[in-house]
């Protein structure tokens, strides 16, 4: 998993919160959106936590400028409440509100650890037909 957020102070606390969890391997971390893009096409990330706003590109953007390419899973993280239905819209398992709470977190990580063995099940099954 990866983490973009433009604010250090919350990238440090998400990236902290993070080590509390056994089963999490956290392969790097984005300052802005560019650096979200480069990070996911250098480590393949299966969860992106990705900050809604952030100068330039916007998570929103770093969403656009995957599609129809191998994408991370997205949850959210932001303070604002008035992204959520779009963040739906764009297919994200989460929208975790800052600050973030471990119960939160924990939900979206076992939401996120669900929809990839389902898709790694299904890759399988393709597979062996295949």
């Amino acid at each position: 998993m990866a983490v973009a957020d433009d604010e250090r102070p919350a990238r440090a606390f998400l990236l902290k919160l993070l080590e509390r969890f056994d089963n999490v391997l956290v392969v790097g971390a984005a300052g802005s959106g560019d650096e979200a893009l480069e990070l996911i096409e250098r480590e393949a990330p299966d969860l992106l936590l990705l900050d809604v706003r952030m100068p330039g590109l916007d998570g929103f953007g770093v969403v656009h400028m995957l599609n129809g390419a191998p994408r991370p899973l997205i949850a959210f993280v932001t303070a604002f409440e008035e992204y959520a239905d779009l963040a739906t819209e764009v297919g994200a398992i989460g929208y975790l509100h800052k600050p973030i709470c471990a119960g939160d977190l924990a939900t979206t990580l076992d939401r996120a650890q669900e929809r990839l063995m389902h898709i790694d099940a299904a890759a399988d099954m393709v597979a062996r037909r295949g």
